[in-house]
Order: structure tokens, then C-alpha cells, then sequence
């Protein structure tokens, strides 16, 4: 059997107890660590902390093994109860949807362990959840490639009055240089996070490269950073207002906000930034 397994938010002690009971009765764990990070992931403690807890050694599955040696896993699972550890909840990212699909077509038993995820946290900062629109994705920019296809869904989501969800996941661990991949070497550039004042800046250049006004300086946004942890910051207010914000250590995410409820407006008065 293949558990994957939800670790929820903010640190070790966010699993769920059936997610616990399943992690110790596997002979083998494997811990995803491409599409996000618990919080406490960047400390170089963490792994020991997490196999304290679970009790199991505890193997770390970057980008490059989930994308190219997956069926490993999926091999010592057709012989074996194995799980699958992801951040937040399984199904947040299109990887584990991959995973599942290869998975089934091996004729690997699949058990999904679901648990909180940023897509539910975010109702914290009081904009109800079905009021969101379409998630986007911001990547980072580089002189030569500034891909902006998520301004579409922004625009569709302000014409319907919804909120916009931005994942700030191009979150670049254990990535090959330009110039490595080049040579036919594996190089890889330095760990880096996307924060709210990057997305905000590339989501202001966006907008005056389109002339248009989707979003702009004074649209209200929320700046969300480390949900479900101890030092989560949430901060509300115009974009402009956002861009100098120290939000502190990732992981982030930013909402765009569309049309309020007077209720929402109400919540969102605790979290609104004071100038």
C-alpha cells in the first residue's frame, strides 16, 4: 500500500492521528519537499524533530527524485506498506495527482490521508472561501523570461467581484543552473523564496505593461506568511502599502481582493495595516 499522507501546517505536530498510525506501520517514509515546506523545514533540525515524532527514519524526496525516480517508490510499495509525506494536504499539488494516476496504473493500492491545507488556512484572515476565484501561480522573473498569463484569471476573477488566491510557489530548492544544465552538469542555484513584496512588485510591472486596470497600487491585498504556525503574519491593505512589509521567513502567499462583504471588511479591519 502507498499512504500519502497530509502533514497539515506549521510544524510536526499538524498530522492528523490517522496520518500518525499510518506513517508507523510503513517500512519505509518518504518526505516531499518540492512543492512546499513545513515551516520549520528550513531549519536544519527539522528532519530529527519529525522522526522523533513519527518514529521512523524519515527519507527526504526532492524535486529531482518525485520527477524522475518516482517509480522507486512506487516499486518498494507494490512489495510494501510505504508512505508518502506531503505539506498541507495531498492534493495541492498536480505532483501528487501524477503520483496517484502512476500509482494505480502499477496496480499499487492507494490510501490518501487528507488534512488542513493554505487553500482552507487562508479563511483566518476573514474572506470567505467561496468568494475565491480562480488560484494563480506567481513564478519569479528573470531579465529574460517574465511570463505573465496569470493577469487573465486575475481579471476574470475582479470581473465577477471574487477573490484572487496567489501561490507564491516557484520555490527554487535544489535547481540547476542555467549554465550546468548547458555543460550537462548538475550545478544547483542556492535555495530562494518567493516573498509577498516580490509578487507585489512584479504584479504592479505587470499591470502598467498591460495599461489596464485589473490591480494597482491602492487594490487591497492580504500578505499572508507561515500559516499555522506560532509566528504566522497576516497584513491587509493597499498593495503600494504591502511592498515594504518585512512578512519575515517563507513560506508566503498573497490574496487579491475583489468585492467585500461588510463582514469580511469587519474581520479584515483587525489585519489592516496602520499608516
Amino acid at each position: 500500500m502507498l499512504y500519502i499522507v497530509g502533514l497539515g501546517l506549521g510544524d510536526e505536530r499538524a498530522i492528523t492521528v490517522r496520518g500518525l498510525d499510518a506513517i508507523r506501520i510503513c517500512a519505509k517514509i518518504y518526505m516531499e519537499a518540492c512543492t512546499s515546506l513545513l515551516s520549520l523545514g528550513l531549519d536544519p533540525s527539522a528532519l530529527p524533530n519529525l522522526e522523533k515524532l513519527y518514529g521512523k527514519e524519515i527519507t527526504v524526496a526532492d524535486r529531482e527524485m518525485v520527477e524522475e525516480r518516482a517509480d522507486q517508490v512506487l516499486r518498494e510499495a507494490a512489495d510494501a506498506d510505504v508512505a508518502f509525506l506531503v505539506v498541507g494536504d495531498p492534493f495541492g499539488a498536480t505532483t501528487h495527482t501524477d503520483l496517484v494516476v502512476r500509482a494505480k496504473n502499477m496496480g499499487v493500492d492507494v490510501k490518501v490521508i487528507h488534512n488542513a491545507s493554505i487553500m482552507n488556512a487562508i479563511g483566518v484572515c476573514g474572506l470567505q472561501l467561496y468568494r475565491n476565484g480562480e488560484t494563480i501561480s506567481i513564478p519569479f522573473f528573470t531579465e529574460t523570461w517574465r511570463p505573465d498569463s496569470f493577469y487573465d484569471k486575475i481579471q476574470n476573477n475582479r470581473r465577477l467581484g471574487l477573490h484572487t488566491l496567489a501561490y507564491l510557489v516557484h520555490i527554487r530548492v535544489k535547481e540547476s543552473t542555467w549554465e550546468s544544465l548547458c555543460r550537462g552538469k548538475k550545478v544547483y542555484e542556492p535555495p530562494r523564496f518567493m516573498t509577498v513584496n516580490t509578487a507585489i512588485s512584479q504584479l504592479l510591472e505587470v499591470e502598467e505593461a498591460h495599461g489596464g486596470s485589473v490591480h494597482g497600487r491602492d487594490s487591497l491585498c492580504i500578505g499572508l506568511a507561515r500559516l499555522g504556525s506560532d509566528d504566522q503574519k497576516i497584513i491587509a491593505g493597499p498593495m503600494v502599502k504591502l511592498l515594504d512589509v518585512d512578512f519575515g521567513p517563507p513560506l508566503h502567499c498573497l490574496i487579491i481582493a475583489g468585492v467585500t462583504h461588510p463582514l469580511e471588511e469587519e474581520m479584515l479591519e483587525f489585519y489592516m495595516i496602520k499608516w
